[in-house]
């Protein structure tokens, strides 16, 4: 009896992940090649805070939500902000949506604010997967990717999803490459809130 083989599908759904972790990791060592720049969390590969002094400010952007309501990041300073870069097309960004809406809940009564960089998609995509997945916060709508070319220039983007949190000053504080799990990010959220 012969052995079934993967569906191609499937394996090239578990190259492209591979090869998004790869990149990622790559693009963090590239970054931080100074030496010392971040501390990865204890047990992860792709979830680091930048080291005090290191931290790079995060490039302002202003854009339309996925409902049509004009935001700028620099509406936000003075409150941390999880920057979370997703796609409604994005396998890796549909399991981690339940976290980062229970997070953004908890989180909300601290005043950490969450926003949402859509790229690569339509709004009618990207309303119905918020919608789906109960996510609470808006989020700017990127189909070309030019936020998150700004952000590259300072900041390893090289995966969906990605997500960054920004102090209070406007500075870049850690990044989660790939999926956030619940516990790196609020870690990552515990730690910024107490720091500034």
């Amino acid at each position: 009896m012969p052995v079934p083989r993967p569906k191609r599908k499937y394996v090239v759904l578990a190259a492209a992940a591979c090869a998004a972790v790869l990149a990622v990791v790559l693009s963090v060592s590239a970054f931080s090649s100074g030496g010392g720049d971040v501390t990865y969390l204890d047990g992860s590969t792709t979830a680091f805070m930048y080291d005090t002094g290191h931290q790079p400010l995060a490039p302002d952007f202003s854009g339309a939500t996925l409902t049509g309501t004009p935001v700028a990041l620099s509406s936000y300073r003075g409150k941390v902000v999880v920057l979370n870069f997703w796609g409604s097309w994005c396998v890796a960004c549909r399991s981690e949506a339940p976290t980062l809406s229970v997070v953004a809940e908890q989180e909300q009564r601290k005043g950490v604010s969450f926003l949402g960089v859509d790229i690569q998609d339509t709004n009618a995509n990207a309303l119905a997967f918020d919608k789906n997945h109960d996510v609470i916060y808006p989020s700017v709508s990127d189909p070309s990717e030019l936020v998150v070319l700004k952000f590259s220039s300072v900041v390893p983007i090289a995966a969906t999803p990605t997500t960054l949190v920004i102090d209070r000053t406007g500075h870049i504080a850690a990044m989660i490459g790939g999926a956030a799990s619940y516990s790196e990010l609020t870690s990552v959220l515990a730690k910024v809130t107490e720091a500034s």
